[in-house]
Protein backbone atom coordinates (compact mmCIF):
# COMPACT_ATOMS: atom_id res chain seq x y z
CA UNK A 1 0.00 0.00 0.00
CA UNK A 2 1.44 3.36 -1.05
CA UNK A 3 1.86 6.03 1.60
CA UNK A 4 -0.27 8.71 -0.04
CA UNK A 5 0.54 11.51 2.38
CA UNK A 6 4.26 10.94 1.85
CA UNK A 7 3.73 11.35 -1.89
CA UNK A 8 1.79 14.59 -1.34
CA UNK A 9 4.49 16.05 0.90
CA UNK A 10 7.30 15.08 -1.47
CA UNK A 11 5.59 16.70 -4.42
CA UNK A 12 4.83 19.77 -2.32
CA UNK A 13 8.52 20.21 -1.50
CA UNK A 14 9.37 20.16 -5.20
CA UNK A 15 6.64 22.74 -5.93
CA UNK A 16 8.00 25.04 -3.21
CA UNK A 17 11.48 24.79 -4.74
CA UNK A 18 10.06 25.91 -8.08
CA UNK A 19 7.38 28.44 -7.04
CA UNK A 20 8.26 29.51 -3.51
CA UNK A 21 5.97 29.41 -0.46
CA UNK A 22 3.43 31.67 -2.21
CA UNK A 23 3.01 29.13 -5.02
CA UNK A 24 3.04 31.91 -7.59
CA UNK A 25 0.32 34.02 -5.95
CA UNK A 26 0.80 37.64 -4.94
CA UNK A 27 0.63 37.63 -1.13
CA UNK A 28 -0.88 40.75 0.56
CA UNK A 29 1.59 42.93 2.42
CA UNK A 30 -0.81 43.18 5.35
CA UNK A 31 -3.87 41.34 6.56
CA UNK A 32 -7.20 42.89 5.51
CA UNK A 33 -9.70 41.18 7.84
CA UNK A 34 -10.15 40.85 11.62
CA UNK A 35 -9.12 37.63 13.33
CA UNK A 36 -12.07 35.36 14.11
CA UNK A 37 -11.36 32.91 16.94
CA UNK A 38 -11.30 29.44 15.41
CA UNK A 39 -13.66 26.91 17.10
CA UNK A 40 -14.41 28.97 20.19
CA UNK A 41 -17.78 27.19 20.40
CA UNK A 42 -19.18 23.77 19.56
CA UNK A 43 -20.02 23.46 15.90
CA UNK A 44 -19.18 22.28 12.41
CA UNK A 45 -16.26 23.10 10.16
CA UNK A 46 -17.46 22.89 6.55
CA UNK A 47 -14.87 22.33 3.86
CA UNK A 48 -14.18 23.84 0.45
CA UNK A 49 -12.91 20.77 -1.37
CA UNK A 50 -12.85 20.02 -5.10
CA UNK A 51 -11.07 16.66 -5.07
CA UNK A 52 -9.16 14.19 -2.91
CA UNK A 53 -6.68 11.33 -3.47
CA UNK A 54 -9.24 8.77 -2.26
CA UNK A 55 -12.29 10.02 -4.18
CA UNK A 56 -10.83 11.82 -7.18
CA UNK A 57 -13.01 14.69 -8.35
CA UNK A 58 -15.63 15.61 -5.73
CA UNK A 59 -16.85 19.00 -6.89
CA UNK A 60 -14.42 20.10 -9.65
CA UNK A 61 -16.51 23.11 -10.69
CA UNK A 62 -17.06 24.33 -7.11
CA UNK A 63 -17.12 28.11 -6.75
CA UNK A 64 -15.28 28.79 -3.50
CA UNK A 65 -17.01 32.13 -2.75
CA UNK A 66 -20.50 30.88 -3.52
CA UNK A 67 -19.85 27.78 -1.41
CA UNK A 68 -18.46 29.78 1.52
CA UNK A 69 -21.55 32.00 1.54
CA UNK A 70 -23.78 28.93 1.46
CA UNK A 71 -21.84 27.42 4.36
CA UNK A 72 -22.24 30.59 6.43
CA UNK A 73 -25.97 30.53 5.67
CA UNK A 74 -26.14 26.91 6.87
CA UNK A 75 -24.53 27.66 10.24
CA UNK A 76 -20.86 26.78 9.76
CA UNK A 77 -18.86 27.59 12.87
CA UNK A 78 -15.76 27.72 10.63
CA UNK A 79 -14.84 27.13 6.99
CA UNK A 80 -11.93 24.93 5.95
CA UNK A 81 -10.31 25.88 2.65
CA UNK A 82 -8.07 23.37 0.89
CA UNK A 83 -5.08 25.08 -0.73
CA UNK A 84 -3.21 21.96 -1.92
CA UNK A 85 -3.04 22.11 -5.72
CA UNK A 86 -2.08 18.66 -7.01
CA UNK A 87 -4.38 16.25 -5.21
CA UNK A 88 -7.16 18.49 -3.84
CA UNK A 89 -7.27 21.13 -6.63
CA UNK A 90 -7.25 24.09 -4.26
CA UNK A 91 -4.93 27.07 -4.03
CA UNK A 92 -4.07 30.22 -2.12
CA UNK A 93 -6.35 32.22 -4.40
CA UNK A 94 -9.28 30.25 -3.01
CA UNK A 95 -8.19 31.07 0.54
CA UNK A 96 -7.97 34.80 -0.14
CA UNK A 97 -11.33 34.83 -1.92
CA UNK A 98 -13.09 32.94 0.86
CA UNK A 99 -11.60 35.14 3.59
CA UNK A 100 -12.79 38.25 1.76
CA UNK A 101 -16.28 36.81 1.21
CA UNK A 102 -16.96 35.83 4.84
CA UNK A 103 -15.11 38.33 7.05
CA UNK A 104 -17.15 37.30 10.11
CA UNK A 105 -16.51 33.52 9.91
CA UNK A 106 -13.31 31.78 11.03
CA UNK A 107 -11.37 30.29 8.11
CA UNK A 108 -8.89 27.42 8.34
CA UNK A 109 -6.14 27.00 5.78
CA UNK A 110 -6.04 23.24 5.24
CA UNK A 111 -2.88 22.03 3.59
CA UNK A 112 0.23 19.97 4.22
CA UNK A 113 2.22 22.83 5.73
CA UNK A 114 5.88 22.13 6.46
CA UNK A 115 7.55 25.47 7.26
CA UNK A 116 7.13 28.48 9.56
CA UNK A 117 7.10 30.82 6.55
CA UNK A 118 3.76 29.30 5.51
CA UNK A 119 2.15 30.42 8.77
CA UNK A 120 2.74 34.11 8.06
CA UNK A 121 1.58 33.70 4.46
CA UNK A 122 -1.63 32.06 5.73
CA UNK A 123 -2.15 34.92 8.19
CA UNK A 124 -1.63 37.60 5.52
CA UNK A 125 -4.07 35.81 3.21
CA UNK A 126 -6.71 36.01 5.96
CA UNK A 127 -6.63 32.60 7.64
CA UNK A 128 -7.66 32.44 11.30
CA UNK A 129 -6.12 28.98 11.77
CA UNK A 130 -3.76 26.62 9.97
CA UNK A 131 -3.67 22.85 9.87
CA UNK A 132 -0.59 21.20 11.39
CA UNK A 133 -0.45 17.44 10.78
CA UNK A 134 1.45 15.60 13.52
CA UNK A 135 2.17 12.68 11.23
CA UNK A 136 4.35 14.74 8.87
CA UNK A 137 6.03 17.15 11.31
CA UNK A 138 8.63 16.64 14.02
CA UNK A 139 7.91 17.93 17.51
CA UNK A 140 10.56 20.62 17.06
CA UNK A 141 9.00 21.83 13.82
CA UNK A 142 5.52 21.81 15.35
CA UNK A 143 6.74 23.85 18.31
CA UNK A 144 8.28 26.50 16.07
CA UNK A 145 5.25 26.61 13.75
CA UNK A 146 2.86 26.87 16.70
CA UNK A 147 5.01 29.63 18.18
CA UNK A 148 4.53 31.55 14.93
CA UNK A 149 0.75 31.03 15.19
CA UNK A 150 0.83 32.38 18.73
CA UNK A 151 2.89 35.40 17.65
CA UNK A 152 0.37 36.26 14.94
CA UNK A 153 -2.69 35.58 17.10
CA UNK A 154 -4.14 32.76 15.01
CA UNK A 155 -4.74 29.15 16.03
CA UNK A 156 -3.03 25.89 15.14
CA UNK A 157 -5.50 23.15 14.29
CA UNK A 158 -3.35 20.16 15.23
CA UNK A 159 -4.37 16.87 13.65
CA UNK A 160 -3.55 13.53 15.30
CA UNK A 161 -4.09 9.89 14.38
CA UNK A 162 -1.78 7.89 16.69
CA UNK A 163 -0.59 7.70 20.30
CA UNK A 164 2.73 9.19 19.19
CA UNK A 165 0.83 12.16 17.76
CA UNK A 166 -1.00 12.62 21.06
CA UNK A 167 2.29 12.94 22.93
CA UNK A 168 3.35 15.72 20.56
CA UNK A 169 0.10 17.59 21.21
CA UNK A 170 0.41 17.28 24.97
CA UNK A 171 3.89 18.81 24.73
CA UNK A 172 2.56 21.62 22.54
CA UNK A 173 -0.21 22.32 25.05
CA UNK A 174 2.37 22.91 27.78
CA UNK A 175 3.76 25.85 25.84
CA UNK A 176 0.80 27.16 23.81
CA UNK A 177 -2.46 26.04 25.48
CA UNK A 178 -4.52 28.91 24.08
CA UNK A 179 -3.25 28.43 20.53
CA UNK A 180 -3.99 24.73 20.08
CA UNK A 181 -7.23 23.21 18.77
CA UNK A 182 -7.07 19.40 18.63
CA UNK A 183 -8.57 17.30 15.86
CA UNK A 184 -8.50 13.53 15.37
CA UNK A 185 -8.80 12.20 11.85
CA UNK A 186 -10.85 9.05 11.43
CA UNK A 187 -9.11 8.68 8.06
CA UNK A 188 -5.68 7.06 7.92
CA UNK A 189 -3.66 9.40 5.71
CA UNK A 190 -1.33 6.59 4.66
CA UNK A 191 -4.04 4.58 2.86
CA UNK A 192 -7.15 6.79 3.34
CA UNK A 193 -9.15 4.04 5.11
CA UNK A 194 -11.75 5.15 7.68
CA UNK A 195 -12.24 3.99 11.27
CA UNK A 196 -14.97 5.92 13.08
CA UNK A 197 -13.74 4.70 16.47
CA UNK A 198 -10.19 6.12 16.24
CA UNK A 199 -11.17 9.66 17.36
CA UNK A 200 -12.88 8.16 20.40
CA UNK A 201 -9.72 6.15 21.18
CA UNK A 202 -7.64 9.32 21.49
CA UNK A 203 -10.23 11.78 22.82
CA UNK A 204 -9.66 11.14 26.53
CA UNK A 205 -5.86 11.30 26.28
CA UNK A 206 -5.99 14.65 24.48
CA UNK A 207 -8.20 16.22 27.15
CA UNK A 208 -10.43 19.23 26.62
CA UNK A 209 -12.28 19.97 23.39
CA UNK A 210 -11.61 17.72 20.40
CA UNK A 211 -12.80 17.95 16.78
CA UNK A 212 -13.85 14.78 14.93
CA UNK A 213 -12.50 14.76 11.36
CA UNK A 214 -13.59 12.81 8.26
CA UNK A 215 -15.96 9.89 7.69
CA UNK A 216 -19.20 11.78 8.42
CA UNK A 217 -21.54 11.10 5.50
CA UNK A 218 -25.01 11.39 7.05
CA UNK A 219 -26.72 13.62 9.65
CA UNK A 220 -27.19 10.48 11.76
CA UNK A 221 -23.41 10.04 11.91
CA UNK A 222 -23.02 13.69 12.94
CA UNK A 223 -25.55 13.11 15.75
CA UNK A 224 -23.61 10.09 17.02
CA UNK A 225 -20.35 12.03 17.02
CA UNK A 226 -22.06 14.69 19.12
CA UNK A 227 -23.28 11.97 21.49
CA UNK A 228 -19.64 10.95 22.08
CA UNK A 229 -18.88 14.43 23.41
CA UNK A 230 -16.83 15.93 20.58
CA UNK A 231 -16.78 19.71 20.40
CA UNK A 232 -16.62 19.92 16.63
CA UNK A 233 -16.86 18.04 13.36
CA UNK A 234 -15.05 18.64 10.11
CA UNK A 235 -17.33 17.84 7.18
CA UNK A 236 -15.56 17.54 3.86
CA UNK A 237 -16.80 15.51 0.93
CA UNK A 238 -20.52 15.62 1.62
CA UNK A 239 -20.55 19.36 2.30
CA UNK A 240 -18.62 20.08 -0.91
CA UNK A 241 -21.00 17.95 -2.96
CA UNK A 242 -24.14 19.27 -1.25
CA UNK A 243 -23.48 22.69 0.31
CA UNK A 244 -27.20 23.45 0.40
CA UNK A 245 -27.78 20.44 2.69
CA UNK A 246 -24.89 21.09 5.07
CA UNK A 247 -27.29 22.64 7.57
CA UNK A 248 -28.78 19.20 8.28
CA UNK A 249 -25.40 18.02 9.54
CA UNK A 250 -24.80 21.22 11.52
CA UNK A 251 -28.16 20.94 13.30
CA UNK A 252 -27.78 17.21 13.97
CA UNK A 253 -24.37 17.68 15.54
CA UNK A 254 -25.08 20.84 17.53
CA UNK A 255 -28.36 19.40 18.81
CA UNK A 256 -26.72 16.22 20.15
CA UNK A 257 -25.57 16.17 23.75
CA UNK A 258 -23.19 13.60 25.17
CA UNK A 259 -25.24 10.60 26.26
CA UNK A 260 -24.97 7.02 27.49
CA UNK A 261 -24.53 5.62 23.97
CA UNK A 262 -21.63 7.97 23.30
CA UNK A 263 -19.93 7.49 26.65
CA UNK A 264 -20.04 3.71 26.30
CA UNK A 265 -18.56 3.80 22.80
CA UNK A 266 -15.72 6.00 24.04
CA UNK A 267 -15.17 3.34 26.72
CA UNK A 268 -15.27 0.63 24.06
CA UNK A 269 -12.72 2.59 22.05
CA UNK A 270 -10.31 2.43 25.00
CA UNK A 271 -10.71 -1.35 25.15
CA UNK A 272 -10.02 -1.66 21.42
CA UNK A 273 -6.99 0.62 21.67
CA UNK A 274 -5.51 -1.32 24.59
CA UNK A 275 -6.26 -4.84 23.34
CA UNK A 276 -3.55 -7.45 23.21
CA UNK A 277 -1.45 -7.42 20.06
CA UNK A 278 -1.30 -11.20 19.77
CA UNK A 279 -5.01 -12.01 19.67
CA UNK A 280 -8.40 -10.46 18.90
CA UNK A 281 -10.92 -9.35 21.45
CA UNK A 282 -12.98 -12.36 22.52
CA UNK A 283 -16.70 -12.51 23.22
CA UNK A 284 -18.13 -15.59 24.90
CA UNK A 285 -21.84 -15.63 24.12
CA UNK A 286 -24.85 -17.65 25.21
CA UNK A 287 -23.75 -17.83 28.85
CA UNK A 288 -26.34 -19.35 31.17
CA UNK A 289 -24.49 -20.22 34.39
CA UNK A 290 -22.65 -18.05 36.94
CA UNK A 291 -19.68 -20.44 37.02
CA UNK A 292 -19.22 -20.15 33.25
CA UNK A 293 -19.36 -16.35 33.46
CA UNK A 294 -16.64 -16.31 36.10
CA UNK A 295 -14.44 -18.75 34.17
CA UNK A 296 -14.74 -16.84 30.88
CA UNK A 297 -13.93 -13.58 32.64
CA UNK A 298 -10.97 -15.14 34.43
CA UNK A 299 -9.59 -16.47 31.13
CA UNK A 300 -9.59 -12.95 29.73
CA UNK A 301 -12.88 -12.57 27.85
CA UNK A 302 -13.49 -9.01 26.70
CA UNK A 303 -17.26 -9.40 26.23
CA UNK A 304 -19.78 -11.74 27.82
CA UNK A 305 -23.07 -12.31 26.00
CA UNK A 306 -26.47 -13.15 27.51
CA UNK A 307 -29.46 -14.04 25.33
CA UNK A 308 -32.74 -12.26 26.04
CA UNK A 309 -34.99 -14.03 23.54
CA UNK A 310 -37.60 -16.57 24.59
CA UNK A 311 -37.40 -18.54 21.35
CA UNK A 312 -33.83 -19.65 22.03
CA UNK A 313 -32.60 -22.37 24.38
CA UNK A 314 -29.88 -20.15 25.82
CA UNK A 315 -32.42 -17.52 26.93
CA UNK A 316 -31.67 -16.23 30.44
CA UNK A 317 -34.59 -13.82 30.85
CA UNK A 318 -36.21 -14.26 34.25
CA UNK A 319 -34.95 -16.07 37.33
CA UNK A 320 -31.91 -17.50 35.53
CA UNK A 321 -30.51 -14.02 34.90
CA UNK A 322 -31.28 -12.89 38.44
CA UNK A 323 -28.96 -15.64 39.62
CA UNK A 324 -26.24 -14.65 37.17
CA UNK A 325 -26.24 -10.90 37.84
CA UNK A 326 -25.36 -11.48 41.51
CA UNK A 327 -21.76 -12.22 40.54
CA UNK A 328 -21.34 -9.23 38.18
CA UNK A 329 -19.53 -7.20 40.82
CA UNK A 330 -16.37 -9.21 40.24
CA UNK A 331 -16.65 -9.33 36.42
CA UNK A 332 -14.31 -7.12 34.37
CA UNK A 333 -15.57 -7.86 30.83
CA UNK A 334 -18.25 -5.89 29.02
CA UNK A 335 -21.65 -7.50 29.52
CA UNK A 336 -23.93 -7.68 26.49
CA UNK A 337 -27.65 -8.41 26.24
CA UNK A 338 -28.42 -10.18 22.96
CA UNK A 339 -31.91 -9.44 21.56
CA UNK A 340 -33.72 -10.63 18.43
CA UNK A 341 -37.12 -8.89 18.58
CA UNK A 342 -36.89 -5.27 19.76
CA UNK A 343 -40.62 -5.14 20.40
CA UNK A 344 -40.45 -8.06 22.88
CA UNK A 345 -40.62 -7.86 26.65
CA UNK A 346 -37.17 -9.45 26.87
CA UNK A 347 -35.63 -6.76 24.66
CA UNK A 348 -37.16 -3.92 26.68
CA UNK A 349 -35.87 -5.57 29.85
CA UNK A 350 -32.34 -5.82 28.43
CA UNK A 351 -32.45 -2.13 27.48
CA UNK A 352 -33.46 -1.21 31.02
CA UNK A 353 -30.54 -3.25 32.34
CA UNK A 354 -28.18 -1.17 30.18
CA UNK A 355 -29.72 2.06 31.45
CA UNK A 356 -29.22 0.82 35.00
CA UNK A 357 -25.57 -0.06 34.36
CA UNK A 358 -26.07 -3.80 34.86
CA UNK A 359 -25.27 -4.48 31.19
CA UNK A 360 -22.99 -2.45 28.95
CA UNK A 361 -24.44 -3.02 25.47
CA UNK A 362 -27.36 -4.50 23.59
CA UNK A 363 -26.51 -6.66 20.56
CA UNK A 364 -29.35 -6.36 18.06
CA UNK A 365 -30.14 -9.28 15.72
CA UNK A 366 -32.55 -9.42 12.80
CA UNK A 367 -33.16 -5.67 12.52
CA UNK A 368 -31.85 -3.37 9.82
CA UNK A 369 -30.10 -0.33 11.33
CA UNK A 370 -32.60 2.06 9.76
CA UNK A 371 -35.46 0.15 11.42
CA UNK A 372 -34.12 0.35 14.97
CA UNK A 373 -36.91 1.44 17.37
CA UNK A 374 -36.44 4.89 18.86
CA UNK A 375 -36.21 3.55 22.43
CA UNK A 376 -32.96 1.76 21.52
CA UNK A 377 -31.22 4.59 19.65
CA UNK A 378 -29.65 6.16 22.72
CA UNK A 379 -29.00 2.82 24.41
CA UNK A 380 -25.43 1.56 23.81
CA UNK A 381 -25.92 -1.00 21.06
CA UNK A 382 -24.33 -2.58 18.04
CA UNK A 383 -25.83 -4.70 15.25
CA UNK A 384 -25.26 -8.33 14.40
CA UNK A 385 -25.58 -8.50 10.62
CA UNK A 386 -26.66 -11.89 9.26
CA UNK A 387 -27.04 -13.38 5.81
CA UNK A 388 -30.79 -13.64 6.35
CA UNK A 389 -31.03 -9.94 5.45
CA UNK A 390 -28.90 -10.20 2.30
CA UNK A 391 -25.27 -9.45 1.53
CA UNK A 392 -23.18 -8.83 4.61
CA UNK A 393 -21.09 -6.35 2.67
CA UNK A 394 -24.13 -4.29 1.63
CA UNK A 395 -25.50 -4.30 5.17
CA UNK A 396 -22.09 -3.28 6.54
CA UNK A 397 -21.86 -0.36 4.13
CA UNK A 398 -25.32 0.80 5.23
CA UNK A 399 -24.34 0.53 8.90
CA UNK A 400 -21.16 2.54 8.26
CA UNK A 401 -23.14 5.22 6.43
CA UNK A 402 -25.23 5.97 9.50
CA UNK A 403 -22.23 6.07 11.82
CA UNK A 404 -22.24 2.63 13.45
CA UNK A 405 -18.61 2.43 14.71
CA UNK A 406 -18.68 -1.36 15.05
CA UNK A 407 -20.93 -4.24 14.02
CA UNK A 408 -20.76 -8.03 14.08
CA UNK A 409 -20.74 -10.05 10.85
CA UNK A 410 -22.37 -13.41 11.52
CA UNK A 411 -22.05 -16.11 8.88
CA UNK A 412 -22.85 -19.78 9.45
CA UNK A 413 -21.00 -20.54 6.21
CA UNK A 414 -17.96 -18.64 7.50
CA UNK A 415 -18.09 -16.56 4.32
CA UNK A 416 -16.18 -13.61 5.74
CA UNK A 417 -13.35 -13.63 3.19
CA UNK A 418 -15.41 -11.81 0.57
CA UNK A 419 -16.65 -9.50 3.29
CA UNK A 420 -13.26 -8.30 4.57
CA UNK A 421 -13.74 -4.90 3.00
CA UNK A 422 -16.95 -4.48 4.98
CA UNK A 423 -15.14 -4.64 8.28
CA UNK A 424 -11.77 -3.37 7.10
CA UNK A 425 -9.17 -3.48 9.82
CA UNK A 426 -11.85 -3.77 12.50
CA UNK A 427 -13.62 -6.97 11.53
CA UNK A 428 -15.96 -8.54 14.11
CA UNK A 429 -16.96 -12.11 13.21
CA UNK A 430 -19.26 -14.83 14.55
CA UNK A 431 -20.69 -18.12 13.35
CA UNK A 432 -19.15 -21.57 13.49
CA UNK A 433 -16.08 -20.58 15.50
CA UNK A 434 -14.41 -23.40 17.44
CA UNK A 435 -11.11 -24.07 19.21
CA UNK A 436 -10.17 -26.15 16.17
CA UNK A 437 -10.53 -23.41 13.53
CA UNK A 438 -9.96 -20.15 15.39
CA UNK A 439 -6.17 -20.01 14.89
CA UNK A 440 -6.33 -20.37 11.11
CA UNK A 441 -9.16 -17.84 10.88
CA UNK A 442 -7.25 -15.30 12.95
CA UNK A 443 -4.13 -15.77 10.84
CA UNK A 444 -6.12 -15.31 7.66
CA UNK A 445 -8.53 -12.49 8.57
CA UNK A 446 -6.88 -10.71 11.52
CA UNK A 447 -10.27 -9.90 13.09
CA UNK A 448 -10.56 -7.31 15.82
CA UNK A 449 -13.17 -9.40 17.67
CA UNK A 450 -14.33 -13.02 17.55
CA UNK A 451 -17.63 -14.22 19.02
CA UNK A 452 -18.12 -17.84 20.06
CA UNK A 453 -21.03 -19.66 21.69
CA UNK A 454 -21.81 -23.28 20.76
CA UNK A 455 -18.23 -23.91 19.69
CA UNK A 456 -17.09 -23.97 23.33
CA UNK A 457 -19.95 -26.12 24.64
CA UNK A 458 -20.16 -29.83 25.26
CA UNK A 459 -23.31 -31.87 24.77
CA UNK A 460 -25.57 -29.61 26.86
CA UNK A 461 -26.89 -26.45 25.23
CA UNK A 462 -25.76 -23.32 27.08
CA UNK A 463 -23.27 -25.11 29.31
CA UNK A 464 -19.70 -24.14 28.49
CA UNK A 465 -17.03 -26.83 28.52
CA UNK A 466 -14.02 -25.71 30.55
CA UNK A 467 -11.46 -27.55 28.43
CA UNK A 468 -12.88 -26.16 25.18
CA UNK A 469 -13.02 -22.65 26.62
CA UNK A 470 -9.39 -22.82 27.68
CA UNK A 471 -8.35 -24.22 24.30
CA UNK A 472 -10.23 -21.47 22.45
CA UNK A 473 -8.38 -18.73 24.32
CA UNK A 474 -5.04 -20.47 23.76
CA UNK A 475 -5.63 -21.03 20.04
CA UNK A 476 -6.90 -17.47 19.40
CA UNK A 477 -3.41 -16.11 20.06
CA UNK A 478 -1.39 -15.83 16.85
Amino acid sequence: MKNIVAQIVERRKKDIERKGFGFGFKIPEKRCRPINVFMAQKGAILEIKRASPSKGDIAPSLDCVETALKYRENGARAISCLTEENYFKGNLGDLMAVCAAVPDVAVLRKDFLIDEKEIEISYLCGADAVLLICGILSLEKMLSMTAECARLGIRAFVEVRTEEDVQKVLELKKHYPGTIVCGVNSRNLKDFSIDLLVPAMLKKALGGDVVFESGITTPETARKVGAMGFSGILLGEFAARNPQRAGEFVRSFEGADENLWGKKFVELAQKVKCRRSDRPLIKICGLTRPEDVLLADCLGADFLGFVFAGEFGRNVYGEKFEGIRKIFGSVKAFKVGVITRPESEEAHFAAELVKAGVLDFVQVHGVKPEDLPSYLKEIPHYFALTEKNGSLKTQAEEACSIGEPRFLLESKSQNWCMEESAGGEHLWIAGGLTPENIRSLCQKLHPELVDVSGGVEGKTLGVKDEARLRKFFAEAAV
